[in-house]
């Protein structure tokens, strides 16, 4: 399959960079769909490409689907797409709670085609380098991934569906948090999550004094936000590794997501914000002695990169070998898991 025509599920913001990394592959993007009206004649008017109010025309028209709504629907979109043949490239999180992830999974592995979660920090070209260097033994056994993602103000449009937790199914930790808790995992090459403890703050999202220099969205104050602005957590894995996430839309610190993975050989870190990677080892030849080595890379465009790997797969016709449909749920039963200890008071064996 040469051309891939493609359709996308959901027509905000992310669509529309989706959309124009799209036409700069030999896909066809052939339209898009949203139930609102203004996103649709936005999205038709700078592609060129028919828009829908249903999914029904535009999954007759494609092989495959970008869906980029908001969270709780996620399940609606993908699973019909699903049923349809078609191969399914969905934004993170895989859904808005954890039951909703588990039948987005059954609809998969009962599918003909197959479904890729968009954990699109995986295809930064500095993380390639680093699973690369994992991958090889050159940093010896990882035993602690430190995971950052933490703006200093930086709370989506208050009264947006990303401040709401029924649409959302949460805040920070489920918009970005997700993002840290995937890479964190791929880094440490996870075999599986046995003990989660975590503790989720909602302290400037709710607040009509909350100060910030911008937004994106509108504020609406107050009244539209019922979720968390800040988390922390740490996860045991089944080897023992362990991870510590800090996430957070609003804090008194410095913003930072900065990756630290720490191995018996060597050590790293991988800065998202920079895509810089910096290598950490020791040794005592000559002289003992410490060596920081800076790594650079070609420039890429990370959500390219997932697109490529994404339309590879169907053009071949089997489903790609990262950002699966399982690693999807083990990141959300994490999620669900962080609320379910912050609501106990205490850590929850998974």
């Amino acid at each position: 399959m040469s051309d891939v025509q493609v359709g996308i599920v959901g027509l905000g913001g992310i669509a529309h960079h989706h959309a124009e990394q799209l036409v700069e592959t030999d896909a066809t993007l052939i339209g898009g769909m949203d139930v609102a009206t203004e996103p649709r004649e936005r999205f038709a008017a700078e592609f060129g490409v028919e828009t829908y109010a249903e999914t029904e025309p535009l999954f007759d028209a494609v092989d495959a689907v970008l869906i980029t709504t908001p969270n709780r629907y996620h399940e609606d979109h993908a699973v019909a797409a699903l049923e349809r043949g078609l191969d399914v490239l969905l934004e993170k999180p895989l859904a808005h709670d954890l039951d909703s992830a588990e039948r987005i999974a059954a609809a998969a592995r009962a599918a003909t085609g197959f479904l890729m979660v968009g954990f699109n920090s995986r295809f930064a070209p500095a993380v390639e380098v680093l699973r690369d260097r994992l991958d090889a033994g050159e940093l010896g056994e990882v035993t602690h991934v430190e995971a950052n993602y933490v703006r200093r103000r930086g709370v989506p449009g208050r009264g947006s569906w990303f401040t709401a937790e029924a649409v959302a199914g949460g805040g920070a930790l489920v918009d970005l948090g997700v993002h840290a808790v995937d890479l964190a995992l791929y880094l440490a090459d996870s075999p599986g999550v046995v003990e989660v403890s975590g503790t989720t703050r909602s302290e400037f999202g709710d607040r009509a004094d909350y100060s910030y220099l911008n937004m994106w969205g509108e504020d609406n104050g107050p009244e539209g936000f019922d979720v968390d602005d800040s988390a922390s957590a740490f996860l045991r894995l089944a080897d023992d590794t362990t991870v510590s996430l800090e996430t957070a839309w609003a804090v008194n610190r410095p913003p930072t997501q900065e990756f630290y993975v720490r191995g018996t050989d060597g050590g790293a870190l991988f800065d998202r914000a920079s895509g810089e990677l910096t290598l950490y080892d020791a040794g005592t030849g000559g002289a003992h002695h410490l060596t920081d080595t800076t790594v650079r890379t070609r420039d890429g465009d990370p959500h390219r990169a997932e697109q490529e790997a994404f339309l590879a797969a169907v053009r071949a016709g089997s489903a790609p070998d990262r950002n699966t449909v399982t690693e999807g749920v083990a990141v959300q039963r994490v999620l669900d898991a962080i609320y379910e200890s912050d609501e106990r008071g205490g850590a929850v064996e998974l």
